[in-house]
């Protein structure tokens, strides 16, 4: 499918790369599915749609259109000849030939279901932008999405809310006509109805808790993706400060789902029918619409009352919550070095005194919120004694009959019902609209791969890097990191960099990886500014051991081939990389071999093991560039000679950068730069600027 949309987007000169299409999608052991197609097909500029048809039926204006054939199969229709009965396709497996089929052949591995692809049109900078309708919001828009579930359900609850009157009426009728005349007849017959409304009302009901479930779920799976994909994408300099923090803030999420649940529609859809009960306690007798008005009225203004310290104490409430999930994640991932600190004590006193605010704010939450609902449900009690005791006065007069008085107590707590629901609803809202706007600061945050840009296709890198007058500074620090950075590196150039801790070194493979952005100068890599060459493909072509290595939960396949894209890797090139690595031999050992689980950020390997681990996964997929952070400082004395016999031959002709204090490394490389409070101090051939550092020759930098 991936080939079929790639050939689609040639056709629409849409250019675009594979790996561009699906970086950071949810594929399915590397394939593309129709599932996630028009999301792939979204960053080709292109829309997509499947639909349901026989092929003579396909629409030929909208051609070419992607077929799924049986069994997990597709090809892209270019045409169809109704009368010669054949068909011109591509077959991805065949290359990008057009081929002539007869069209029964087609249809007999033609599976019923085709994408339609159409390129979306952009006005170009020139037109004047008068379009007033703003962009589709993350969350809004997945719900404007099911807009047809949810007209089924307003008109099921329209429905639902006229069976209602049934009931008063039956009622009513029992009471003034049957009795007293003793109709039975008459009384079967009313029986008989209300029992079919009963019973359409009962599937009615089902139906839209279906449908609401049904749109709230699809909502569900678009918004969390769309969540995720913004999390996986954020630009490093946007990554919060606090990792607890900002899970707590993604799993409010919860709180969004749950509003969006079954009995907040259903509670918002029933309020407007209270105004036609009213009308129709008034057609009864008008005095009896007067205690429910003044209910309703009474409710809503204590609802409104209540509004500001609801809003106040679901914020403080999220606020807490995620100060304390912080303190959570931040001892758990550091557990070990928490006890070998024996910082016990001032962890669990800030646990404490965080749980105990919380707890207190959480409970006057829960007063505030609970004192809506019980008023509520006070007032719904009220007005019904209320409307008794008025009704009664008016059968004494002969005002009402006595039908009548039960049909408006019935209609009353009807009345009231739907007015109780949104007064609880009102805390829950709130603690909602905290989740969605601190949700909505994520999904601003800016990403790498913004969708209105175009990248260079570079599906070939010589590895030639090239500074220019850097300057470097990370978020929410007042000290530059880098200061006017110019340096050239050459293709197959092995080079390293020393200087003391804290001067920039890591920076600078950070600056190629593309994690950062500097803040003036350019980092150009083949002669192209890195900002012009989409991060997934960037980052194919080099391999990175970072200083910290962190690994994933899992086997020792997963982690290794963790980037293997959409591709995949082969079992030579995975075996290559452990035996590079200095793996082979606790693969060997090993009764699990490869698949060895390493458990949560490897725990179950050695610092030297996990720092092999790293270097096998960023020897794996062959890339020209090596971004090589204190790669063997893990490691004992035997290990690193290893380890230096196997680089030094695997890296011939590809770029290397190495970030090192141990000089028994610099035997790799040719060239060393010394960089000192983020400014280059000395750069030349190896044994010039050892000899220089050993006699002092090399200063600090001003």
């Amino acid at each position: 499918m991936l080939e079929c949309l790639l050939t689609i987007a040639m056709v629409h000169d849409h250019e675009v790369t594979a790996e561009s299409l699906t970086a950071g999608l949810p594929l399915e052991e590397g394939k593309l599915t129709p599932s996630i197609f028009p999301r792939a097909a979204a960053r080709a500029n292109l829309t997509a749609r499947i639909v349901k048809s026989r092929l003579v039926q396909l629409n030929p204006e909208l051609f070419p259109v992607v077929l799924l054939l049986e069994p997990g199969r597709a090809c892209v229709l270019l045409g169809v000849d109704v009368k010669s009965r054949e068909a011109r396709v591509v077959f991805p497996e065949l290359g990008e030939a057009e081929t002539t089929i007869s069209l029964d052949g087609l249809q007999a591995s033609y599976s019923g279901q085709a994408i339609y692809v159409r390129p979306r049109f952009h006005f170009d900078s020139r037109t004047p932008n008068i379009n007033t309708k703003r962009s589709a919001h993350w969350f809004w828009g997945a719900i404007r999405e099911n807009r047809r579930l949810y007209r089924d359900v307003i008109i099921g609850s329209v429905a639902i809310n006229l069976f209602a009157i049934a009931m008063p009426l039956f009622v009513l009728n029992v009471y003034d006509r049957v009795v007293p005349n003793q109709a039975t007849e008459t009384l079967w017959v009313l029986a008989s109805g209300i029992f079919v409304v009963l019973c359409f009302d009962l599937a009615l009901r089902l139906m839209r808790n279906g449908f609401v479930d049904l749109a709230a779920s699809r909502a569900d799976v678009k918004i969390s993706s769309s969540i995720m994909e913004r999390v996986l994408g954020m630009r490093m300099e946007a990554r919060p400060a606090s990792t607890g923090s900002f899970t707590s803030t993604l799993q409010s999420f919860e709180s969004v789902r749950a509003f969006i649940g079954s009995a907040t529609i259903v509670g918002l859809v029933d309020l407007p029918f209270v105004m036609m009960f009213l009308a129709i306690i008034a057609l009864i007798s008008p005095v009896l619409a007067l205690p429910v008005i003044v209910g309703v009225v009474f409710v809503l203004l204590y609802a409104l009352a209540a509004q500001g310290k609801l809003r106040e104490l679901s914020e403080t409430t999220w606020q807490i919550g995620a100060q304390r999930n912080s303190t959570l994640v931040e001892s758990v991932s550091q557990l070990e070095t928490v006890k070998a600190l024996r910082g016990e004590s001032r962890i669990q006193s800030s646990w404490e005194r965080a749980t105990a605010f919380l707890s207190r704010t959480s409970a006057q939450l829960r007063l505030v919120s609970s004192s809506v609902s019980s008023v509520a449900l006070w007032a719904q009690h009220t007005v019904a004694v209320c409307v008794i005791i008025v009704g009664v006065y008016q059968i004494i007069e002969g005002n009402l009959s006595q039908g009548g008085l039960i049909a408006a107590y019935l209609l009353s707590s009807r009345a009231m019902a739907p007015i109780s629901q949104a007064a609880a609803l009102l805390a829950q809202y709130y603690q909602s609209s905290t989740a969605l706007r601190s949700l909505d600061e994520v999904m601003d945050k800016p990403v790498e791969r913004p969708k209105d840009k175009t990248f260079l296709d570079r599906p070939v890198i010589q590895g030639s890097i090239q500074f220019d007058k850097v300057v470097m500074r990370y978020p929410d620090q007042e000290k530059d990191a880098l200061r006017d950075i110019s340096l050239t590196i050459n293709s197959g150039e092995k080079v390293a960099f020393l200087g003391r801790v804290g001067c920039g070194k890591s920076t600078l493979h950070k600056l190629v990886l593309g994690l950062y952005q500097p803040a003036a100068g350019s980092v150009m890599v083949d002669g192209v500014d890195i900002r012009q060459i989409d991060p997934i493909q960037l980052r194919r072509h080099i391999g990175y051991v970072p200083q910290e290595v962190n690994l994933f939960y899992g086997s020792l396949r997963d982690n290794i081939i963790a980037g293997g894209g959409s591709d995949g890797v082969d079992d030579d090139a995975l075996l290559r990389a452990i035996e590079l690595s200095g793996l082979k031999s606790l693969v060997n050992n090993h009764p699990q071999g490869v698949e060895l689980q390493v458990g949560e950020r490897g725990q179950a390997l050695s610092g030297g093991q996990r720092q092999s681990v790293a270097i096998a996964r960023a020897l794996v997929n062959d890339p020209q560039m090596l971004l090589l952070d204190e790669p063997s400082s893990a490691m004992d004395h035997a290990s690193e000679e290893a380890f230096k016999a196997n680089l030094k031959k695997y890296a011939q002709g590809k770029t290397m950068l190495i970030v090192t204090h141990r000089t028994s490394l610099l035997s790799l490389v040719d060239r060393i730069v010394v960089i000192d409070s983020g400014k280059i101090v000395a750069d030349g051939p190896r044994d010039k600027v050892v000899e220089a550092l050993r006699n002092g020759q090399i200063g600090r930098a001003n």
